[in-house]
């Protein structure tokens, strides 16, 4: 069933991942993790992905440029597991292999015996990583996601650097990882907001995990426009807030629906009505159709940082971030440029 051009196309599999990990392994040990991204569609022909967890690996197919029966894309893709545990010198059932869609946030937030296409690892699904000295839950199993995006990992660690007695909000919190990275950065108190009891459980058990002080830390289960309204109403302020939304939702849980491509401006003007004159949002996003106006929010200066926070393991843009400061913080020469920074959109 498997043809020599499915042959070759192991072979190339299996040397790419033993070269990229050799690589990145330095990167890792240097960071205190053992978790990261080691091929990202490196080759055209191979459209995966392979995420190293541990001792096991998550490997993600994404749409191939032609058709194969689905009995011989099984084949192929089995093969293509069978090269990434080779290469990692890991067992083959540590290898978990899902297909990577587009989702909304429901199904992002559910549980889904489909989430793993092959057959089942024997590797316990849920487990503890290491990432920059914190350790968060994974699962590997039950969900299309795993539970820490590892993209954001530069920015997570820009926001521990920060903290430092602020108050923070980490709004689409997930599974808490930006607001176990500020506890442990010393913020005075965080607050995460999320649709979802299960992320939110989640988020505690992570804070727990690193041994750090929940007394300084809310979960919310909320929709976030809501909430901001609600916080701007009773006068709250916070020093930095997190803003990494879903790309679309149109979840029952939530007023209306969002597609951050045409609701970013009222997102971030909604941040910014409760954020502290001296404050900074780092607001985050991997919608391709995205582009940000600086002169749609004048009275806040934007700065592209996203080569900051790509880390070298990724490929490409995975997704775009920016430090948005209210005006009062700029210089008057900035204010004579309207208060925005040109480095990007």
């Amino acid at each position: 069933m498997l043809s020599d051009k499915d042959q070759e196309q192991a072979g190339f599999f299996h040397n790419r991942i033993a070269k990229r990990y050799r690589h990145l392994a330095r990167m890792a040990r240097r960071l205190d993790c053992d978790c990261w991204r080691i091929y990202d569609r490196d080759i055209p022909e191979i459209p995966l992905s392979l995420d190293r967890y541990g001792d096991a690996a998550v490997l993600y197919l994404y749409e191939r440029p032609y058709d194969k029966p689905d009995a011989e894309e099984a084949a192929w893709l089995d093969m293509m597991a069978d090269s990434a545990a080779a290469a990692l010198r890991i067992e083959r059932s540590a290898v978990f292999v899902k297909t990577r869609k587009r989702l909304g946030l429901d199904e992002q937030y559910e549980r889904d015996s489909r989430a793993v296409v092959g057959p089942a690892p024997t590797h316990a699904p849920e487990f503890a990583v290491r990432e920059q000295g914190l350790s968060f839950l994974v699962n590997l199993a039950d969900y299309i996601d795993t539970g820490l995006f590892m993209d954001l990992r530069p920015a997570r660690a820009m926001i521990r650097g920060m903290a430092a007695g602020k108050r923070v909000l980490n709004l689409f919190c997930y599974t808490g990882s930006f607001s176990v990275y500020a506890l442990a950065g010393g913020a005075a108190s965080v607050v995460g907001v999320d649709l979802s009891n299960t992320y939110l459980a989640w988020a505690e058990r992570n804070i727990a995990l690193n041994g750090l002080d929940a007394a300084r830390y809310r979960g919310v289960r909320a929709d976030v426009s809501a909430f901001l309204a609600s916080e701007l109403e009773r006068g709250a302020r916070y020093d930095i807030i997190v803003l990494d939304p879903p790309t679309f939702s149109n979840s029952k849980k939530m007023d209306g629906f969002l597609d951050i491509a045409r609701h970013w401006r009222d997102m971030v003007d909604a941040c910014l009505s409760v954020l502290d004159p001296h404050g900074l949002l780092l607001f985050s996003s991997n919608a391709r159709s995205l582009k940000i106006d600086h002169d749609a929010i004048p009275l806040a200066r934007v700065e592209d940082i996203s080569a900051r926070t790509i880390p070298e393991d990724y490929r490409g843009h995975p997704h775009r971030s920016w430090l948005i400061r209210p005006i009062s913080q700029t210089t008057p020469d900035q204010r004579g440029q309207g208060g925005t920074s040109n480095s990007g959109a």
